[in-house]
């Protein structure tokens, strides 16, 4: 997904490691599934409380619609580097301890929400690029955590990093290294996806997440800019991604149609998309919606709550705009659409 920067113009990670067979390096197997504890960080917890809503939104401005639907999770971009070093930086921009960004944070939390940290997006640089060793990639995700008060780590990979080997084994290692010294962190990749399925690198960085011992507690697929080829319906194309990924992630790991529903998100770029002719509209979010509630899919999500609202004088762009979504549009209706 685009940053919030000022734009330049074989495994599946421990998906469902509580109802399956631990993954690879992660020793003993677990317990059969009516034995198996459901912490709050297991895909079960997740699904039982029913498909939640949970917007991507920028970590240092603030919107009018960040909280229509109301939101039980607000996730956060982008942690990304600041130049060619290993230091975190909201948006790359701004410090960790920056006082403008922890009021934002505890402002969003007041009614009740939790924050998901995202590192990455499709601009900049996802830190694992830059940092040298695994712990200091590990401190540095870290210390955007504290910042935030978090203990949900969202990793959006996509573009170039996507296929970097290098960084995709440093960040699991860092992971793994994460989770063995917080026993409650919640980790979730955030991949882009076709109407066929995720590709074969975005199943070799689940794969690397698996070997490396990385619990991973879902998949997060955006169902957004396929391409020219593609510019119907968006919600059906959402649909069939999902059915697609779900196949792969049910064969990958060899576990339950259920439980491969439930390691699942879906995110969608609402309103005008920045492939020409994708529109995803008021109508293409509540299909959306009824379909994670139907499959028990995790969590529905939207890039981003800044562009939910209509353009300036109803215009409708023909290219995406960071703060409106180029449909017809009350504020804040695709969030209320997505909340259900």
């Amino acid at each position: 997904m685009r940053s919030f920067r000022k734009p330049a113009a074989a495994g599946l990670g421990c998906l469902f490691a509580l109802a399956t067979a631990a993954c690879s390096g992660q020793g003993d197997a677990a317990p059969p599934a009516s034995e198996a504890p459901t912490p709050a960080t297991s895909p079960t917890a997740t699904a039982a409380a029913g498909t939640s809503y949970a917007p991507y939104l920028s970590a240092t401005e603030a919107a009018g619609t960040d909280s229509a639907g109301s939101p039980t999770t607000y996730n956060l971009a982008f942690v990304i580097a600041d130049g060619d070093d290993c230091t975190p930086r909201w948006n790359g921009t701004h410090a960790m301890g920056d006082a403008k960004v922890a009021s934002r944070i505890a402002k969003l939390k007041e009614g009740g929400g939790r924050v998901r940290v995202s590192f990455g997006g499709a601009s900049g640089k996802e830190l694992a690029v830059n940092c040298g060793s695994a712990a200091r990639l590990a401190a540095a995700y870290g210390q955007a955590l504290d910042a935030a008060g978090a203990t949900l780590a969202d990793f959006d990979i996509e573009g170039d990093e996507l296929s970097d080997s290098a960084s995709i084994a440093l960040r699991s290692e860092a992971i793994a290294r994460l989770q063995e010294e917080r026993a409650d962190l919640e980790v979730s990749f955030t991949l882009p996806v076709m109407p066929s399925g995720l590709d074969e690198d975005g199943l070799a960085l689940l794969a690397s997440a698996n070997d490396t011992g990385v619990q991973v507690s879902t998949v997060n697929l955006m169902t957004m800019n396929y391409g020219s080829a593609y510019d119907g319906d968006m919600g059906g194309y959402a649909r069939t991604a999902a059915k697609a990924a779900h196949t792969q992630l049910k064969k990958v790991f060899g576990t339950s149609d259920t439980t491969a529903w439930q390691g699942m998100a879906l995110t969608s770029m609402i309103g005008v998309n920045d492939v020409a002719n994708e529109t995803f509209t008021l109508a293409d979010a509540t299909e959306v919606r009824a379909f994670a509630e139907e499959k028990g899919i995790a969590w529905v999500s939207m890039w981003s709550t800044a562009r939910d609202r209509q353009c300036a004088d109803g215009s409708k762009p023909t290219e995406a705009a960071t703060d409106c979504s180029g449909v017809t549009q009350g504020p804040g209706a695709f969030g209320k659409a997505f909340a259900g």
